[in-house]
């Protein structure tokens, strides 16, 4: 891309070291390779904000999503899907939201009787599922119950010590970097000591953790040799630990931060140095190539500054190959040149920490940026969960493998201490965003789903036909019906593969959709699957088997279930006195049902035939007769109309006709008026109701004086269909008029929640009105946004 044109294709200088004038043929693969990967494969990824990091049973989770990919905004998908699983490994519910201009949002409503102690949230778009499912965004959100479920008897902790040599290997006779992390079997950071010993029990070197359970040691390994790290935890338990095993041969490559490069040392061994007489160097960072070099071997090491200034922030891999381009190390590292932040500017407008009262706060951006914004307001004493964010998720968390114990952590300065802690994270999180050898053979990703740059419209496919059989020009005529909406007559081409859409058709909630084809011949068999373009909910989940929190406010959390519990209280005795009110009736019957009672009697009525209700179909009155009509409607049913009279087939013979109950003939039939006719049932065989019933009977029922024409669209074929998921609005209550409503006490924790605050120079700042409840005393307020370049902002402020 043209960005990293400008940014990342800089001259590499340093000690020892000189830039690629002459590749092998080889050189050539890679870098056509990682172009193609950087064109055509590059990943997204998404973070979620929440309106507050901990909720009740039949409270409303509220979301805002963001979308990037690389370093920019990810405005290509259209639709992220949201799966929102109990801590059981069951899915609660599949939501679908659209992406506009890389940003959505939505809400998932926690059922009241839910008893979890947590909620396991997994976003994804369809192309993120053609890459390792690490990748995707998850999430475990804390559920405060009054009576949970009852928790299984907790094992002590249990610390695990684990090596990552840096590079990835061992090398005998060389000096080796190794780091080390422990932690306990949820994932949280154990602090340990100890010694490194020989096969011979004599001491080494001494270990230490300096950060969350982390650290680093090196040493020059002797051939040969075994060594074994005996340790201790936090409760003075004592541990051992081999190390990995070492190579004999091979290279060791180490790399120094600071704060405006990083310098690299590659050690090999003799035998290295004589099977490969040049080393080269590439360095990618988004999946583009930062830089490439090569040294010859004709000493015991290489050394090498980089230049990362002009560098955009994020992972750059350091990748070693030998002369014919085999990889031999890898390391990864963090550049934080600070550039992607941006600082929107908070300011009180107008105080009211008292009951219900009106607080006003302006938000405002520099003049040059166009930024989208999500703010919340909360109860203070509820607690906050400050582990991560958008910066730490989208720079850090979202681009390596495993869990990072409070990612946020590490972009609170910039300070040395803080880069060198970072620094550890990249060294006990190795990974390969490429499979060299697939990329120098050229071979690329098989994807399973294509981008879906389109919004998910009205559409589908028509099955049970052959190819070819739909002929030019067939048309299925569709009547959407919408919650809240009029309803809509659509008449949308098939293409010859079966496939329909009408992009004009952006579908949310629920639809029912009643078709009916009105071209085409033979799709008597025929049959419709609606929405093959959305994801099904995925039928199988992973439980939630260790939930890593940072969460210990425990008074915040009782605070919490305190407010959460007397609002349901208040809801319910609510809806008990909206129900003394309402008279219940039972549940009434289908037009269709009501039909049949009228025309149908005795062997006639009941049963599960195909039925139509003409009276309220209005595409009746297009068909020229009965046997027009029933065409494609039945399955297995084969109208001719080319005949005179037209010819019925069922199962190898011809249905028994009846009108009004008695038997008749197709040539009888064919001359009855669709618009005469009320109501067709068809009988699957056999029909027990009257002779020659072995092939099943159709009965067509002519109107009555008291037939009234109702609602259109009931006796067509239809499905209901799942659209994108409805987008409610977050309810702040406006205290300075009155409402029926504001009587009730008061005790949202969620005092304002808007994930549309968009910013711009024209408009670059606004003032959000919120009102207080009855009980908190003081408010947080955190701002989340991204701007159109891809800036990132995260600020938190107190309100007391």
């Amino acid at each position: 891309m043209n960005w990293y044109m400008r940014t990342a294709l800089k001259y590499i200088s340093g000690t020892s070291l000189i830039c690629l004038l002459a590749f092998a043929p080889n050189a050539q693969d890679i870098d056509a390779g990682i172009v193609k990967y950087a064109e055509k494969y590059n990943p997204e990824k998404t973070y979620l904000h929440y309106d507050k990091p901990a909720y009740a049973a039949g409270e409303t989770i509220w979301f805002k999503a963001y979308m990037m990919s690389e370093v920019f905004p990810a405005d290509e998908s259209k639709s992220l899907y949201v799966d929102w699983i109990d801590d059981k490994g069951n899915l609660l519910q599949h939501t679908v939201s659209p992406i506009v201009d890389a940003v959505t949002n939505g809400q998932f409503e926690i059922p009241t009787e839910y008893r979890g102690n947590y909620i396991y949230v997994r976003a994804y778009t369809k192309w993120m599922l053609n890459f390792d499912s690490a990748f995707l965004y998850s999430k475990t959100i804390r559920i405060i119950n009054r009576n949970p479920a009852p928790a299984t008897t907790k094992n002590p902790p249990v610390p695990t010590l684990v090596f990552f040599p840096e590079g990835g290997d061992i090398i005998a006779g060389i000096y080796n970097k190794v780091a080390f992390k422990a932690n306990d079997q949820w994932g949280k950071p154990v602090r340990v000591k100890g010694v490194i010993l020989d096969n011979q029990g004599k001491k080494v070197d001494s270990i230490r953790s300096v950060h969350d359970g982390m650290g680093v040691f090196s040493f020059v390994p002797v051939q040969g040799a075994g060594y074994m790290v005996k340790w201790r935890d936090e409760k003075n338990v004592e541990r051992n630990t081999p190390l990995p095993p070492m190579k004999q041969t091979g290279i060791s490559l180490q790399v120094t931060v600071s704060e405006t490069s990083q310098s690299l040392t590659i050690r090999y061994t003799p035998e290295t140095a004589a099977s490969s007489d040049t080393l080269h160097v590439v360095g990618t960072m988004h999946q583009h190539q930062a830089f490439k070099i090569a040294r010859a071997t004709n000493g015991t090491f290489i050394k090498a500054t980089i230049p990362t200034i002009q560098l955009p922030s994020g992972i750059l891999t350091i990748t070693v190959f030998d002369k014919n381009w085999k990889a031999l190390a890898e390391r990864i590292t963090f550049v934080n040149n600070e550039d992607y932040r941006f600082q929107p500017e908070m300011e009180v407008q107008h105080w009211g920490l008292n009951k219900r009262a009106r607080n006003e706060i302006k938000i405002a951006i520099p003049d040059s940026l166009i930024a989208n914004l999500s703010v919340a307001v909360t109860d203070v004493a509820i607690g906050t969960d400050s582990s991560s964010n958008i910066v730490s998720h989208l720079l850090l968390s979202s681009e390596l493998k495993g869990d990072i114990y409070n990612p946020a952590y590490y972009f609170s300065n910039n300070s040395d201490s803080t880069r060198q802690h970072l620094d550890l994270i990249m060294l006990t999180h190795g990974w390969r965003r490429y499979k060299w050898e697939e990329v120098i053979a050229g071979k690329t990703p098989k994807l399973k789903f294509e981008r879906d740059t389109a919004y998910m419209s009205l559409s589908g496919k028509v099955y049970g036909v052959m190819p070819g059989q739909i002929a030019p020009g067939t048309e299925i005529i569709l009547i959407v019906r919408q919650k809240d909406a009029q309803g809509k007559f659509v008449l949308a081409p098939v293409k010859p593969d079966g496939s329909f859409k009408d992009p004009s058709v952006i579908l949310f909630d629920t639809a029912h959709v009643h078709y009916q084809f009105q071209k085409g011949k033979g799709l008597g068999d025929a049959s419709v699957q609606f929405m093959t373009d959305r994801l099904p909910a995925p039928s199988i989940t992973v439980p939630v088997a260790n939930a890593n929190t940072l969460w210990n406010d425990t008074a915040g959390s009782y605070r919490q279930w305190l407010l959460a519990d007397e609002a349901n209280d208040i809801a319910n005795e609510f809806k008990i006195k909206t129900l003394e009110n309402v008279t219940v009736r039972s549940k009434g019957k289908t037009p269709v049902q009501l039909m049949d009672e009228k025309y149908a009697s005795g062997l006639f009525s009941g049963g599960d035939g195909y039925q139509f209700d003409l009276l309220n179909d209005p595409l009746a009155v297009s068909s020229v007769n009965i046997f027009n009509y029933l065409q494609g409607k039945v399955a297995g049913l084969q109208v001719n109309t080319g005949s005179n009279p037209p010819t019925l087939q069922w199962r190898g013979g011809s249905p028994q006709l009846y009108l009004d109950e008695v038997a008749t003939d197709a040539n009888f039939i064919s001359s009855i008026s669709v618009n005469d006719v009320a109501y067709i049932k068809v009988f699957r065989p056999p029909f027990m109701g009257g002779f020659n019933g072995g092939n099943g009977a159709i009965a067509i029922y002519t109107r009555r004086g008291d037939d009234v024409k109702q609602e259109p669209g009931k006796g067509l074929a239809n499905h209901k269909i799942f659209g994108y998921t409805a987008i409610k609005e977050f309810y702040s209550p406006n205290y300075s008029t009155f409402k029926q409503g504001n009587e009730q006490r008061d005790l949202r924790t969620t005092l304002y929640w808007n994930p549309s605050v968009i910013l711009a120079p024209q408009k670059r700042e606004t003032v959000l009105r919120f009102y207080n409840n009855d009980v908190s005393k003081a408010f947080r307020v955190v701002i989340e946004g991204m701007t159109t370049d891809g800036r990132l902002a995260h600020i938190e402020q107190i309100m007391e």
